[in-house]
């Protein structure tokens, strides 16, 4: 059988209250929704316990994806997107295999860039794990059914909770002090490369599609891979002078922007180690000075960053904009628009522009 193997995140909360509730119903927030579409019966959920770092269980998928926002399994998230499983293999906290213990046999350790960057791959579910790695974690769990061993727990770290806030404003989070610290890897030419890389790709791709493209315009003389910015065809030199002077500054300096004619029809920020907050203030700018503009925004970085991006896009200052920042700017993953473009090929030409917009991950939080 050709099966797929998919991250399913818990805390200890969330795991009790699937149990509780029949353990028969696996879900993911509605951000996921089209990483889940690549979800089928037969498919493997491995569940990981995020406030331990542990592998708790495998579930097995019984039905593609559903879309359930009123029964409620979870107490403070829905949850929205789900699956029917069964379980496989279950285990509990004390009994549920520490990653650490698997670290010399996973390939997320061996290609990290930093003993810390590993953390990344288990900060957003689904998943798809690298098929080698996800036999050895079910054949782990497996063994550990049969002869477990019991390690002590932080019941705390256990039992903790999201930090999701209600605000006059809807649903918001407010980054606690440890949250705001950011390792940053060493500025290595790689990394200049990657955000460079980044640019790139979607002068490109707006490029093959027939759009004008242009890129901040302290970045018009860089390059990739030899090949300078400017010189990809359709490459605009001079923006639409349709708005006024601060207007256009902010516009100057957002990463990429895809246009038809004279209308901006996609802005783009690329967050590779910068703090995520500047390429937000210039969107956060941007709607502020035009908030009839109606632009679709998004924010491309690590997939490791995912969570950060949402949390951050979320803060109160963005999220009381009008329209609401979380409403407009979507996220999407370095792997997820390589892979894209790779599977578009010679196609491209043919796309419509908001197709990028599929591969978007919504970063509105879930209503609890």
């Amino acid at each position: 059988m050709n099966r797929n193997y998919w991250l399913d995140l818990f805390t200890g909360k969330t795991w009790e209250e699937f149990h509780k509730s029949g353990a028969n119903v696996s879900g993911f927030k509605e951000r996921r929704g089209n990483i889940a579409k690549k979800i089928h019966p037969g498919d493997y959920l491995i569940c990981y316990l995020t406030g331990l770092s542990r592998f708790i269980g495998v579930l097995e998928v019984l039905s593609e994806s559903y879309f359930d926002s009123e029964t409620r399994i979870w107490e403070d998230q829905v949850f929205p997107v789900r699956f029917k499983v069964k379980v496989i293999y279950a285990l509990n906290a004390k009994t549920a295999i520490p990653i650490h213990s698997l670290k010399d046999t996973l390939s997320i350790f061996r290609d990290a860039k930093s003993t810390k960057s590993w953390s990344g791959y288990f900060r957003g579910s689904p998943f798809r794990f690298d098929p080698k790695d996800a036999e050895l974690i079910v054949e782990a769990i497996k063994d550990a059914t049969i002869n477990p061993i019991e390690r002590e727990f932080d019941e705390n770290k256990y039992w903790r909770r999201p930090k999701i806030y209600e605000s006059t404003v809807g649903a918001v989070t407010v980054p606690e002090t440890e949250q705001e610290v950011v390792e940053e890897e060493p500025e290595t030419e790689a990394i200049k490369t990657t955000h460079e890389e980044m640019q790139w790709l979607l002068l490109k791709l707006g490029s093959d599609m027939g759009l004008d493209v242009w890129v901040a315009r302290n970045d018009r003389n860089k390059q990739y891979n030899n090949v300078l910015f400017n010189s990809i065809p359709h490459f605009r030199r001079e923006l639409p002078r349709q708005f006024d002077e601060a207007t256009n500054r902010t516009i100057e300096l957002i990463d990429v922007l895809w246009l038809q004619k004279d209308a901006i029809v996609a802005a783009f920020e690329v967050e590779h180690t910068s703090s995520i907050y500047s390429g937000l203030l210039r969107m956060s700018d941007l709607m502020s000075m035009q908030p009839n503009l109606k632009i679709n925004l998004y924010i491309v970085a690590p997939d490791d960053r995912s969570d950060k991006v949402i949390a951050e896009v979320n803060r109160p200052t963005f999220a009381r904009l009008n329209p609401p920042l979380p409403k407009i700017c979507k996220f999407i993953s370095y792997s997820q628009l390589k892979k894209e473009i790779e599977q578009i090929g010679y196609r491209v030409r043919y796309m419509n522009p908001q197709f990028i917009d599929g591969i978007a991950e919504s970063c509105e939080p879930d209503e609890a």
